[in-house]
């Protein structure tokens, strides 16, 4: 099933700003919400349509991805570049976790204990620098970073291990505080985040001593990415939930893994294709040879056809880098370059001296063919 138009699913221009993208995403979610259209799938799938063109284009690294490679861009799920796979949790964490919790309760669409308290955590980011190899053939390397993890000794609970948390007594344990007014037009109800716990609806009486109450603690951890052959500079991989632990029972974080290609010492990379300089001797370019020239997965026989030019390009399909998640390799292109030497013996002084006079050892006129078109190929 092919995917909407992230832009035409928000109802935006490609131009449009992040307060236009925000505003257009917020009034999609409170029209669809799962709460105020209940056992409406249509609906549902449209909160989720939206959420997901959100956490797209509100992103200015991912949004600049798809703007330039489209859905294509984004493809991978999870462990994939900038890839998603939504369902409807993750789009009601979209929701709450752009802070629309007060409108929800507001329009009457649910009141979960604490839910405006809880918080996603930090997403991190790492550079990953790959030599050109790793980059043809794909690679999993492991990656040691330093994140919030839920406290070994509360377990998240912030409470030292000795005591409990205890009830709110002023929100009573709901997280919120409620204010219910009369207006000309009817009942107004106010409802705000509990200033006394929170809104976790819990009071930690003694705060544990290892997080100091935060409920985290900092720890080097390793995660796993594994990289598709293909990949370049500025792509990136969406690690999902290896991020900073969330609080107060939000969700995690994610990793985005940033890619740096390692500049190699023979090859040079133009897109899939990659370019090598193969100097030759006058006498091979002349006679013709075959010789082996290294690729990116080893070496390869190439065949130099008589009366080879200097500057010359020479085609090998498929000695590339792959497609970066499509089938098919880029090329390898050898540009030949003849060597002159610099030092020769009085033997090979009148050798070159018994030939250079000869018509074949000339080079073509200017106003020749064979000039003209050398020129205009080098040129």
């Amino acid at each position: 099933m092919n995917k909407r138009d992230y832009y035409e699913i928000l109802g935006l221009s490609r131009s449009a700003s992040e307060e236009e993208i925000k505003k257009a995403y917020r009034k999609m979610a409170m029209q669809y919400h799962p709460d105020k259209n209940p056992g409406n799938k249509e609906a549902e799938e449209k909160f989720k349509e939206a959420a997901e063109a959100y956490e797209v284009l509100h992103s200015q690294e991912k949004r600049q991805m798809y703007d330039q490679y489209g859905h294509a861009g984004l493809k991978g799920g999870t462990g994939g570049f900038g890839g998603f796979e939504f369902d409807l949790a993750d789009a009601l964490r979209t929701f709450m976790s752009e802070g629309f919790g007060g409108f929800a309760d507001f329009f009457g669409m649910g009141s979960s204990r604490g839910r405006s308290s809880a918080r996603k955590g930090a997403d991190l980011q790492v550079r990953l620098k790959l030599t050109l190899e790793e980059i043809a053939a794909g690679v999993t390397k492991k990656i040691k970073l330093k994140r919030h993890v839920l406290c070994d000794a509360c377990n998240g609970t912030k409470s030292h291990p000795d005591s409990q948390p205890v009830t709110c007594p002023l929100c009573q344990g709901s997280g919120q505080y409620r204010q219910v007014s009369q207006s000309l037009f009817g009942q107004f109800v106010n409802i705000t985040t509990c200033s006394r716990c929170n809104g976790t609806g819990k009071i930690i009486t003694r705060p544990c001593p290892t997080c100091s109450g935060q409920g985290r603690i900092k720890k080097e951890t390793t995660i796993e990415a594994t990289v598709p052959p293909g990949v370049t500079t500025g792509n990136y991989l969406s690690i999902r939930g290896q991020g900073d632990e969330g609080s107060n029972g939000g969700p995690p974080g994610d990793v985005l893994v940033i890619i740096e290609e390692q500049e190699h010492k023979e090859f040079e990379r133009h897109g899939d294709d990659i370019l090598y300089v193969l100097p030759l001797s006058f006498v091979q370019v002349a006679l013709g040879t075959d010789v082996e020239v290294p690729t990116i997965n080893g070496k390869a026989s190439l065949q130099i056809d008589p009366g080879t030019q200097s500057g010359k390009i020479l085609r090998m399909r498929g000695k590339g880098i792959p497609h970066l998640h499509e089938h098919g390799k880029g090329d390898q292109l050898v540009r030949v370059l003849v060597w002159t030497p610099t030092k020769l013996t009085a033997d090979e002084k009148a050798l070159l001296k018994k030939v250079q006079d000869a018509k074949n050892f000339k080079p073509p006129k200017e106003d020749s063919k064979l000039y003209k078109k050398m020129k205009k190929a080098f040129l």
